[in-house]
């Protein structure tokens, strides 16, 4: 084999680096190759490499001859250089500014051989630097720049083949690194400047760390002012440092601070204040006098560079050309600094001046002591661009700009001890800088993980930690789980992408981005601008009533963002009408920095650029209130606050608290969600620049962020589905407290267990699927055999019926619809897959139960009611109930059932047998025995419970149990029935175990619904005549498939009488008597003449002692008595019109003597009456009092409003015998008053009884004969104790009462 690969290899070495990395990787790729084809890739391969050595030979022979100017520092330490980067592959250079050392190291390498094989690489800080120092460069080697020296920069790439040395900008090699990892283009890199410690600087450093094990034959020279080179060394493991003193001349430092303490001066106290233009005017007038040289003022940035020139121009110095220096001006503009001058130059630089350029000519410096620092606040978390005081380091470099070409002096325009308090370096910016923007700058460039990097001062792990929070909060970031060759990384998103190539805060560019896509761009790029400068609206301390009496016209109720809308607009407008110095004249005048106004311009005007770059496009129609609000607040996400409703602050994100700062629009009025710009800690913790949001704009926007708690899932048989609730907190805010979702995404395995239990197993679903009713209905049948024996050891658990469908359901059969789905084809396969067998639900034995002991219906004549039961101890239905529609109330008989049912007797019994005193129960003993005795002998047909199980024991024992012995409230409630009153949907309308209650509660109910089924207009009203033909004594109905039965009765109205249904046959009674009377009254003429004709005159006053309201009223009472009385002995009620005509007729012809026979013995009683009451007023004895008392009630029962009717016409002749006998009993009173003690005391004892008596009589049921009958025995009573002489129609005493009551 004529070519081998090593051989090939070997001749690597005399290529460019370049070259030999492609051929290398060529030569390797060849081994892969079968035999037969080697050889003619060799062959080509052997070309190529000759073509390299060639291209290498050329360049080596066209490296030009170095010669080094003898006047610089530099050139006399030319010697040792070179042998320190011959020998070390880092070196440090620490020199001042002026020493040369940014012209002559390139050379000095070159000079060495280097950059043959590679380029020499010499990084800027600044693009303007890389510029002009590779023209100098060149045109100390005598050649055209882009030839031996070229330059590339943002925009600009002037390097060719024959280029040795590379000038860029570090931000241009770090771009270069994502495409060359090995930087194999070149072989020696020089970073100027490394002093300055940008975020490009540290970065580089760090990548060269990792980079030059892997690059032996690289050189690395980092030059830098004398600022702690230390650092350096120790960072490349002690790398040398060779120091190179500058070139300089002695330069006085003069401080002029703007502030002069008047006290030393003058007599008045105080501090007079110079602005900074004038402290600059006055500095410059003091230095024209120090003779002919050039000036170079520092300044913080553009806007102010041009402010001044234009003011210094405006003094018309003699011979004197003011130039700017900053980065952003055109080349022939910068080119001017470097040209020949005639007279006096004054340049006006940023830092660029500071350590980069050395501007020609310079004598004179002054120095405002101020730079523009990019900051961090960690609190608040936004990117700040303050102006503050420069560090000594930086004073220094300052100063050493004006001592290179003679004696120089430096103003300082603050004082000595200003200068002395300042810190020694300023922080590199990877320690000031928002390092969300730092790693989202390294993702950009692909460097990996920051933690592991080797930064010359690493941030804290919290910082970084800090930053990649916001990353991901912004959706910049995304994690790259570990997999098993690869560990967990992180990676930039689209979102991330762009958010790097926008300059600003990462917040602040999300939320151009947003903007970008919801169209709202325009508004949303001021509003960004402005929250990167310093707010341009001004409050001086002594005029802040005035500068926020102008700033209110801006202000925005809602939003303190759209404040800066209206401001540009008015600003705008304003810039339009008005010159350049009325508009500055304008701001100073409404408390605007004219500076700042200029600066928010130019954030605008660059960010213009970006987005145009991006391909994004601005809103020409103004965006909502909304779409903006929503743009922001997708970089705000963290900064939301809810207020809290008892004090006056806000509860915002992980749990902080904030108030809303007083100048913001919404201080006085705070909404209850607001989102901050920032939040600034000062005497507290501030919210400033703020809006009111919705917190349902949140959540859509922070998707990613949001945490979703849940709880309470539960089957919902509406939705068919397992549904829960759902609270939405975005960093421990509540967004949203509670919402009801569907859970099955979230927990399927909860959600199929929920259905099957909730759904199939206890039936809380909606369905017509036959296995379902079908199981329905057998547990139904199973479960009432428990509830009717009482056991709960029949029907099997529910687990077994889960058992059984968790068996045959899929799991992915979660909901109401998925099984539907499922069973439409899993029914084909088994239509009988679900369905129960009795046998299976059945875990106890059940033939003891009968339906004989069990009845389902109980029959009472010939209604048969529903019976249920339940075995629930405690519940009030507990045990037996009985269903009673409402329309059958009235029906319902209260009897027989106190007996209960057959299955339930024997328990009942031995109830009642044990509810017994004790005396009276150790005769029954043992109680279940008994019972069992009593069972076999007594049934419901005999008669009541109580009065059989009397008289079987006293039967069976010869013991007589009182009464009062049974005690039923010691009785279970479950062997006592329960009735239950339902509608015609058999809904419950009520339930009692009373049920004489429950008629008397639910009357007015009934009679409702016996007055719906009238519905052949059998009730009537407003009747005076007997026009319905006849009336029925009872009335049914067929309804809901049972009868409904109800009464007619006439109802008495006074003028006319009605016909109404009624629920008892003993409410017809009383009604239709009264109605009935009434009727026959309006149908006869009035006796009210005759009576006043045959009325004696004495008989006529005695009615007037009617102590009860209007005579006509007492003479009514009398007619209705008489009327009474009439109709008694016609043969009582008529039912139809024949028979109420022949009782008119009877009526008409006897009313007017019946009447006064009435009248005449109601005189009498009314006139006794009035002398018994007379005799009862005045003073009362002690010993007679309650005697007196006794007797004013007896009175008061005997004669009311109504006497007369209710007496009856019969027992009129006995109410005057009572008045006399308490006429008799007031005499014998004050003779004996303990003997009317001792019968009034017997008296009361009988009343008592009787009153208990009528207690039990139901309300529903007319009051028996034989019970009225007693009320009168114990008036006759009264007159057998009182008045024994005027006699009683038959024997009384209160043992005959009592016994007549104990028969009842």
């Amino acid at each position: 084999m004529s070519l081998s690969i090593e051989a090939l290899r070997r001749r690597l070495s005399a290529c460019m680096n370049l070259d030999a990395r492609r051929l290398s990787s060529r030569l390797h790729g060849v081994k892969k190759l079968p035999e037969g084809k080697q050889a003619a890739v060799l062959e080509t391969i052997a070309a190529d490499l000759a073509a390299a050595e060639v291209r290498y030979q050329t360049r080596l022979a066209g490296v030009p001859k170095v010669t080094y100017p003898d006047n610089l520092p530099v050139s006399q330490k030319q010697a040792e250089i070179a042998k320190a980067i011959q020998e070390h592959q880092v070196v440090i250079i620490a020199g001042e500014t002026g020493s040369g050392k940014t012209t002559q190291i390139p050379k000095i390498c070159l000079a060495l051989g280097r950059g043959v094989k590679g380029f020499i690489g010499h990084t800027q800080p600044r693009r303007l630097a890389a510029r002009t120092v590779a023209a100098r460069i060149a045109e100390e080697m005598e050649s055209e720049l882009g030839h031996y020296v070229g330059y590339k920069v943002r925009f600009t790439d002037q390097v060719s083949e024959q280029t040795h040395i590379k000038l860029m900008t570090d931000g241009i090699l770090l771009a270069e690194i994502q495409n060359d990892r090995m930087l194999t283009q070149y072989d020696t890199i020089i970073i100027d400047e490394a002093h300055e410690r940008s975020l490009n600087i540290d970065f580089i450093l760090g990548y060269l760390k990792q980079l030059l094990p892997k690059r032996p034959d690289l050189k690395v020279i980092i030059t830098s002012a004398t600022i702690d080179p230390q650092r350096f060394s120790r960072h490349f493991n002690k790398a040398p440092v060779i120091e190179v003193s500058g070139r300089t001349y002695p330069v006085e430092v003069r401080y002029r601070p703007l502030f002069v303490d008047k006290k030393s001066s003058d007599k008045s106290e105080g501090l007079e204040e110079r602005d900074e233009l004038q402290g600059i005017f006055d500095a410059v007038e003091e230095l024209a006098r120090e003779g002919l040289g050039d000036i170079l003022i520092f300044m913080n940035g553009e806007r102010e560079i041009r402010d001044t020139a234009d003011a210094l121009r405006k003094l018309n110095l003699r011979d004197t050309e003011v130039l700017p220096l900053y980065a952003r001006l055109s080349n022939a503009e910068q080119n001017k600094v470097f040209q020949q001058h005639a007279g006096r130059r004054i340049v006006l630089a940023t830092n660029v001046a500071e350590t980069s350029l050395t501007v020609p000519g310079i004598r004179y410096v002054i120095d405002p002591g101020t730079a523009r620092i990019s900051r961090y606040s960690w609190r608040t978390k936004v990117q700040r661009l303050p102006i503050e005081p420069v560090s000594q380091a930086s004073a220094n470099q300052r100063k050493g700009r004006c001592g290179r070409v003679a004696d120089g002096i430096c103003i300082r325009l603050y004082s000595e001890e200003d200068f002395n308090g300042r810190p020694a370096f300023t922080d590199p910016e990877i320690l000031r800088t928002n390092l969300a923007s730092v790693i989202l700058q390294m993702l950009a460039l692909g460097l990996g993980n920051m933690e592991a990097f080797p930064f010359v001062e690493p941030p804290e792990s919290r910082h970084i930690k800090d930053g990649l929070t916001l990353l991901k909060e912004l959706e910049a970031v995304r994690e790259l789980p570990a997999t098993g060759d690869r560990e967990a990384k992180l990676q930039l998103t689209e979102t991330g992408r762009q958010l790097s190539r926008i300059p600003l805060d990462p917040r602040l560019a999300k939320m151009v981005i947003s903007a970008a896509q919801t169209g709202c761009l325009s508004e949303v790029m001021v509003i960004t601008a402005a929250l990167s400068i310093q707010d341009p609206r001004e409050r001086p301390m002594e005029k802040k009533q005035a500068a926020d009496e102008q700033h209110r016209r801006f202000e925005d109720k809602d939003s303190d963002f759209f404040a800066f809308v209206n401001l540009w607009n008015y600003l705008k407008e304003q810039q339009d009408l008005l010159g350049s110095n009325p508009f500055r004249r304008m701001c100073q005048k409404e408390f605007l920095s004219y500076l700042r106004v200029r600066e928010w311009q130019d954030i605008h005007f660059q960010l213009r650029q970006t987005v145009k770059e991006l391909g994004f496009k601005a809103n020409h129609e103004p965006a909502d209130f909304k779409t903006v609000h929503c743009a922001l607040l997708t970089g705000l996400l963290s900064h939301i606050g809810n207020k809290d409703l008892e004090k006056p602050e806000f509860l915002g994100a992980r749990n902080g608290r904030f108030h809303l700062f007083p100048a913001s629009g919404l201080f006085k009025k705070p909404p209850k969600w607001v989102m901050a710009a920032e939040l600034v800690e000062t005497s507290r913790l501030y919210a400033r620049i703020n809006a009111k949001i919705e917190p349902e704009w949140v959540e859509p926007l922070a998707g990613h962020l949001v945490k979703l708690h849940h709880s309470d899932p539960h089957w919902s048989k509406k939705n068919g589905a397992v549904m829960a609730k759902e609270k939405v907190t975005l960093y421990g805010l509540t967004l949203v407290n509670e919402r009801t979702i569907n859970f099955s995404r979230i927990d399927p395995a909860l959600c199929r267990e929920l259905f099957i239990r909730r759904a199939l197993v206890e039936g809380d679903f909606e369905t017509r699927h036959r296995f379902f009713s079908d199981n329905r209905k057998l547990l139904a049948e199973v479960e009432a055999l428990e509830h009717k024996s009482r056991r709960r050891d029949i029907l099997v658990d529910d687990e077994d019926l889960f058992r059984f469908y968790d068996a045959r359901l899929p799991e992915e059969v979660i909901s109401a619809r998925h099984f539907d789905k499922w069973w439409k084809e899993a029914q084909k396969r088994d239509p009988e897959l679900l369905n129960f067998e009795k046998e299976m639900l059945m875990k106890g034995d059940a033939a003891h139960i009968s339906d004989l002991d069990y009845p389902n219906f109980w029959q009472q004549g010939r209604l048969k009611l529903k019976l249920t039961y339940q075995f629930e101890p405690g519940e009030a239905a507990d045990g037996v109930t009985l269903h009673i529609p409402l329309p059958l109330l009235n029906q319902v008989e209260v009897k027989g059932f106190e007996w209960l049912i057959p299955g339930l007797r024997h328990e009942l019994l031995v109830a009642l047998i044990k509810s017994m005193p004790k005396p009276m129960r150790k005769n029954f003993v043992p109680a279940p025995n008994y019972a069992d005795a009593l069972l076999a002998s007594i049934n419901p047909e005999q008669g009541p419970l109580l009065d059989e199980m009397e008289r079987q024991l006293r039967r069976m024992t010869g013991v007589t149990v009182p009464r009062e012995s049974w005690d039923w409230a010691a009785v279970p409630d479950h062997l006592k029935l329960t009735f239950r009153v339902v509608d015609d949907k058999h809904k419950k309308v009520a339930e009692g175990k009373d049920l004489e209650a429950l008629k008397e509660s639910l009357r007015g109910k009934v009679q409702e619904t016996l007055s719906q089924v009238a519905d052949d207009d059998i009730e009537q009203s407003g009747l005076t005549l007997w026009s319905f033909g006849e009336l029925p004594q009872e009335y049914s109905q067929k309804r809901g498939g049972f009868e409904v039965k109800a009464y007619p009765a006439l109802v008495d109205e006074k003028d006319s009488v009605a016909i109404q249904l009624v629920e008892s046959p003993v409410v017809q009674q009383q009604l239709m008597w009264a109605g009935q009377r009434r009727l026959v009254l309006l149908n006869v003429p009035s006796p009210i003449k005759y009576l006043q004709e045959k009325l004696p005159n004495k008989a006529k006053l005695g009615l007037y002692f009617n102590p009860f309201g209007k005579v006509a009223e007492l003479i009514d009472d009398c007619i209705a008595c008489g009327c009474d009385k009439l109709i008694e002995q016609h043969g009582g009620l008529a039912w139809d019109e024949a028979g109420f005509e022949a009782l008119k007729e009877f009526v008409r012809a006897e009313l007017n003597d019946a009447v006064v026979e009435v009248a005449k013995q109601v005189e009498a009683v009314l006139t006794l009456s009035h002398e018994i009451k007379k005799r009862l007023k005045g003073k009362m004895q002690l010993d007679t009092a309650f005697a007196m008392s006794d007797i004013q009630q007896q009175l008061g029962n005997l004669i009311h409003k109504g006497f007369v009717t209710e007496t009856g016409w019969q027992r009129l002749p006995d109410l005057l015998r009572y008045l006399r006998a308490i006429e008799r009993r007031l005499e014998k009173l004050a003779i004996d008053p303990n003997r009317d003690r001792v019968y009034m005391l017997k008296v009361h004892s009988v009343e008592s009884e009787y009153k208990a008596l009528l207690a039990k009589i139901p309300k529903s049921q007319l009051i028996p004969a034989e019970v009225v009958n007693i009320r009168w025995m114990i008036e006759e009573l009264r007159v057998s104790f009182f008045a024994q002489n005027l006699g009683t129609p038959y024997p009384v005493s209160d043992k005959r009462v009592l016994n007549a009551i104990a028969q009842c």
